[in-house]
């Protein structure tokens, strides 16, 4: 199927509740364009300069989220455009966003990514570390930056059941953490091979790649 018939067939299973991130990453501003003519505004990336060059390239009316491990020296680079920042994985990070957001006169929307999966490579923070970090004063004092939810990345396994329990754990983590910080809204997670599964656990927000754009060369 083409882009804009594999979009159309994600969007009539999706929930109204629940936000469609197209992952572009590696694919040509071409295949970006065929997505965008069909009408997604969402598209998210997993390096920075990659996001930058297609963000001059393309219509400014989309949103850029930066889905990948982010690097502290790197954030001033997307700090004029990004819209929203999924991987936030500590507090030194949060802290350049609100910099460079600071020098943009900007407030950068940022997901705190919660370690959800067994694997070791996956990044994140536990959740008794986000629930530290969203009651300290030093969190409070950043005026530049708004947490607006949650990301996990699942482990990459066939169990569906260990699949379930990380988001199920995600979610609870997110109802935990809502109760000191009501401006939590969104519930990152889910990719093209689990997002169904994501959405029964309590997503709102899922990362589609492949099911959209087909199966990614990253020799090119």
């Amino acid at each position: 199927m083409s882009i804009k018939a594999n979009l159309e067939h994600i969007k009539s299973k999706l929930p109204k509740h629940v936000t469609l991130v197209a992952v572009s990453k590696t694919k040509p501003v071409s295949d970006l364009m065929e997505a965008y003519n069909a009408g997604q505004r969402i598209f998210g990336e997993n390096k920075i300069q990659e996001m930058i060059d297609k963000h001059e390239e393309m219509p400014k009316d989309i949103e850029w989220h930066m889905i990948g491990h982010v690097q502290r020296n790197k954030v001033k680079y997307m700090a004029k455009f990004v819209s929203l920042i999924h991987g936030v994985d500590s507090f030194k990070l949060l802290k350049e966003i609100n910099k460079q957001a600071k020098n943009h006169n900007r407030v950068i929307d940022c997901l705190l990514q919660i370690k959800i999966a067994e694997e070791d490579s996956k990044f994140g923070m536990s959740a008794n570390d986000a629930s530290t970090l969203l009651k300290s004063n030093e969190f409070s004092e950043l005026k530049n930056i708004k947490i607006v939810g949650l990301m996990g990345m699942a482990t990459f396994t066939d169990n569906s059941k260990q699949i379930e329990n990380e988001f199920k754990f995600l979610n609870n983590t997110f109802s935990e953490l809502k109760n000191t910080n009501a401006e939590l809204k969104v519930k990152s997670m889910g990719m093209s091979g689990d997002y169904q599964l994501a959405i029964a656990c309590g997503s709102t927000m899922i990362r589609v790649g492949s099911s959209i754009f087909g199966v990614r060369n990253y020799n090119n």
